[in-house]
């Protein structure tokens, strides 16, 4: 059974205006296309976390942070290093290679990753932060095949690339965001969502400050249940802020016409996706979070997740979506609540 969308109107009216919309449409399809065309490229052969595609990739972020002018975080650095144990990690397919996904989330290795700290400081609520996650690692090589993760989740990053790159022009044209903004990019996802929560472990603000995740992994292709590629899949929205998950369904609704599909947040869903991506580690710590995914389609962790079956269209849509909720999030007067019944 599909899950409807729906709307709690028990919110103010959202506090947008033409220069919101502007910079959103500032996210382009060309710009995506090229961010993707390098990071699911050969030359990074995979991404895997610990491995030398994986630190291309990182430095590909950082210079486009540095491009777009944003900072290093207090003046030193893009990076937030860890070296950490990876854990069990679930593949979410049923007929994977089984010798080869042991060794990539093999239990109790030692890894070595970065996320890229993309901070954009806030105005008058600057010590109150948002934060866009989306994971640059993949699979890496396996034997001569490499898994290049176009949709997996090279898509994710470059939305929350041009995300970054939306809220620097609004910035520099004097809309900076009231809160603070935090685009990061984290590795170690398919080891067991080893950066996002070596972050929340130490994170650069503390947790109780931070506003909301909004986790983009996985938003450039069709799964079986849909025929064309107006939908996108929203898990966590109202696992601990009917706000949030109202003011998603009221920017959708007024500015951007997706069907918001919450099969997956039922909690008897038997996929378990709202725990099995980096939003969880947020969610854990009591932030409230979106997971935006696109469903699992047959070449999902296999070689052939490759640039041209994406969708660029439903690439721009997505992270449009996810821009104009992160700027209501952050310019809105009071943060949003959490559930009164947690």
């Amino acid at each position: 059974m599909k899950y409807l969308s729906y709307i709690l109107f028990i919110l103010p009216i959202l506090s947008f205006s033409q220069e919101n919309i502007k910079y959103s449409n500032t996210i382009n399809i060309n710009d995506l296309y090229d961010h993707i065309e390098i990071l699911a490229s050969d030359s990074l052969e995979g991404r895997e976390t610990g491995k030398p595609g994986q630190k291309m990739a990182a430095e590909y972020i950082a210079n486009h942070f540095n491009k777009i002018g944003i900072p290093p975080y207090k003046g030193k650095k893009y990076f937030q290093k860890f070296k950490v144990k990876s854990k069990r990690h679930v593949c979410k397919c049923d007929d994977c290679d089984l010798t080869f996904f042991k060794r990539i989330f093999k239990s109790n290795q030692i890894i070595r990753g970065e996320n890229v700290l993309g901070y954009i400081e806030g105005t008058d609520l600057k010590d109150e932060l948002i934060i866009i996650t989306a994971h640059y690692d993949h699979l890496g090589k396996h034997d001569s095949l490499i898994f290049n993760g176009a949709d997996d989740d090279a898509s994710g990053v470059a939305g929350a690339m041009e995300i970054a790159e939306a809220f620097m022009i609004a910035k520099k044209e004097g809309f900076g965001p009231r809160r603070s903004v935090l685009i990061m990019p984290v590795s170690g996802e398919e080891k067991g969502l080893l950066g996002s929560k070596y972050y929340t472990d130490n994170p650069i603000y503390p947790l109780e400050k931070t506003v909301a995740n909004l986790n983009i992994d996985m938003i450039g292709r069709l799964d079986d249940w849909h025929d064309n590629g107006n939908y996108v899949y929203l898990i966590g929205s109202d696992r601990l802020s009917l706000e949030l998950h109202n003011i998603s369904e009221e920017i959708n609704l007024n500015y951007i016409g997706l069907d918001l599909d919450y099969r997956f947040n039922d909690e008897e869903d038997p996929n378990r996706y709202y725990y099995r991506s980096d939003h969880y580690n947020f969610a854990k710590n009591n932030i409230p979070v979106i997971f935006y995914f696109n469903g699992i389609h047959e070449d999902y962790h296999r070689p052939s997740d490759t640039i041209e079956k994406l969708d660029f269209n439903k690439i721009e849509t997505i992270t449009r979506l996810v821009f104009l909720t992160a700027w209501e999030l952050a310019n809105k007067e009071k943060r949003i609540k959490l559930r009164d019944d947690l």
